[in-house]
Order: structure tokens, then C-alpha cells, then sequence
């Protein structure tokens, strides 16, 4: 969708509930969303049009260096889950956290699970992230045809996903 005062993308889409006639959409780019937000400090979304001003203000600057921030497990760019909604690896909590806090306290308002969890345990972050770069180095040896050590990474990866497995017992069969 466009801006509707040029033809740059419209990056941010305003309701505004003020109107007697019904709600007023805009569909504003960067740079007229700013100025909208700067000349409404008078109407009723005052304190609305600051934060958001402000907010803009500093991410435009903090925005493109946060983009290039990188997992170092599965390589996904913090632009990457902000363009698909989704992270990489689990890892990627951990490395991107101090840049995911504050949206997971907008959108959830907590920072912590308060539902239900699975019964077998997935493991810890750290195990998750070195599986993952296990696989990776397990396909590079295998594109290298590197076979001898791909079957070691092999064995090292279902070393490692044999704990995380669900004990099985003869009792649950039995009712």
C-alpha cells in the first residue's frame, strides 16, 4: 500500500476515532507519519502522536544496526523476524533478548510462560543451539563429501537427542 501523500510505501497505517462521521484511516510513509504526528500535538491523540514520534525518532537511527544484528547458531538477522515473525533457533531468544523484551511486554504483557508446558523436556537452549550447528556442519561435511566425519557428527547428534527423548513404560499401556 502506498502513502497517501506520495508514493513511497506506507509503513504506517493510523485510525483516528475522533471523527463524528466514523473513523479515519491514514496510510502514511516514514516521513509524512512524522509530520502527522508533530502537527497533531493539539488534538486528543497528544499523547498518542509524542510517543510515537519519539519512538520513531529513535528507531530510525537504532533500526539499521539492530537489522544487522546476527545468531550466531542459525545466522537469521534480526530484520529477518521482523520481516516473517519468526525466529530461527531457539538460541535466538537468548541472543536477540534484550531487543525482544520490550515487544514481548507489549504484546503479552510479561516476559515469562504462565501456561501450560510439554511433558518432555526439549532441553536447554544451549543443547538446542549446538544441534543446530551440528546439523549445519553435519550438511557442510556432506556437500564436501566428507562422509567419515559427517557420520561422527551423526553419532554425536543422536547422543545427544537420546536424553531429551520420553521415557517409554509398559505401564501407561495398561488401564
Amino acid at each position: 500500500m502506498k502513502c497517501q501523500f506520495c508514493e513511497k510505501p506506507a509503513t504506517f497505517h493510523i485510525t483516528e476515532l475522533t471523527e463524528p462521521t466514523g473513523p479515519q484511516v491514514m496510510h502514511l510513509c516514514e516521513e509524512h507519519a512524522k509530520g502527522f504526528l508533530h502537527k497533531g500535538a493539539s488534538s486528543p491523540m497528544a499523547a498518542i502522536a509524542t510517543a510515537l514520534a519519539k519512538q520513531l525518532e529513535q528507531s530510525g537511527d537504532d533500526l539499521e544496526e539492530l537489522d544487522q544484528k546476527e545468531c550466531p547458531v542459525c545466522g537469521i538477522t534480526f530484520k529477518e523476524f521482523r520481516n516473517s515473525g519468526r525466529l530461527g533457533c531457539p538460541y535466538d531468544y537468548t541472543h536477540f533478548e534484550s531487543d525482544l523484551r520490550p515487544l514481548l511486554v507489549n504484546v503479552h504483557d510479561r516476559t515469562e510462560h504462565l501456561g501450560k508446558s510439554p511433558h518432555r523436556s526439549a532441553g536447554t537452549a544451549d543443547s538446542l543451539a549446538r544441534m543446530i550447528k551440528l546439523r549445519s556442519e553435519m550438511d557442510e561435511a556432506i556437500k564436501q563429501e566428507d562422509y567419515e566425519r559427517a557420520s561422527e557428527i551423526r553419532d554425536e547428534l543422536k547422543s545427544m537427542a537420546a536424553p531429551m527423548q520420553p521415557p517409554h513404560s509398559d505401564t501407561d499401556d495398561q488401564s
